[in-house]
């Protein structure tokens, strides 16, 4: 299982591969909001976006990332 996490909203969710986790995760966070708004402490310079790879290792069978 891969976990996906929101940070800015404490929302976490979960999905069988990375797309799902993703998936899961948007919907997550829409329902938060739906149910909650979004808060006013939360601005768009407050979120930090980091894309990077881990490399192919004897356990996976491919490499994962950009």
């Amino acid at each position: 299982m891969y976990v996906a996490v929101c940070p800015e909203l404490d929302v976490v969710s979960q999905g069988p591969t990375v797309e799902s986790a993703l998936d899961n995760l948007k919907e997550a966070v829409e329902l938060f909001i739906e149910e909650m708004g979004m808060p006013d402490d939360i601005t768009e310079k407050d979120t930090i976006i980091a894309r990077f790879e881990v490399c192919e290792h004897r356990k996976t069978n491919r490499a994962i990332g950009t």
